[in-house]
């Protein structure tokens, strides 16, 4: 089951990437669909709104929900989050029930998955597999922003992060 999740996961952030960011050339059908029912629209397409992260302070922490219960999703949430010079995880290392996986936009963040360090740069996939111990930071001197795809939906009832003990 695990691995259907994260295969759907894969499959959903290389097909809702381009979309997300503007990449390619949109279509006649899709500019005609857009105009027609852009209300209908926004219920399916999200933007990140990379504005909102430029006008940010170089310490502010965003996180932007584009997916999650509120807005009708039954399987993943998705953030697209900034995480400032010198900033990381809030909860330190920590595990989910969850899958967790980082697709980084802008700079270059720290991970320790398992006890191992590694570093990943713009374009790179970050898996945390529930019950995995992990962490993350930016020891950059600038922001990174990344995207967050948590999977399958975490309970609500329950606590999205466990700290361990390092």
């Amino acid at each position: 089951m695990k691995r259907v999740s994260f295969l759907c996961t894969f499959f959903a952030l290389c097909v809702l990437c381009p979309a997300l960011f503007g990449q390619g050339e949109k279509s006649g059908t899709e500019k005609n669909r857009e105009a027609q029912a852009s209300t209908d629209i926004m219920k399916y397409v999200r933007k990140v709104d990379f504005a909102a992260i430029e006008r940010s302070r170089p310490g502010d922490r965003i996180t932007q929900v584009l997916f999650d219960r509120s807005s009708g999703a039954k399987t993943c949430r998705i953030e697209c989050i900034k995480t400032p010079a010198g900033g990381g995880s809030p909860e330190g290392l920590h595990t989910h029930l969850v899958d967790q996986i980082f697709y980084i936009l802008k700079g270059t963040m720290t991970v320790e998955i398992n006890g191992i360090e590694y570093e990943a740069g713009p374009g790179t996939l970050v898996i945390f597999p529930a019950g995995v111990a992990h962490r993350n930071w930016n020891r950059g001197s600038e922001p990174t922003v990344h995207l967050s795809f948590i999977v399958p939906m975490p309970q609500p009832d329950l606590p999205f992060a466990t700290r361990v003990k390092p």
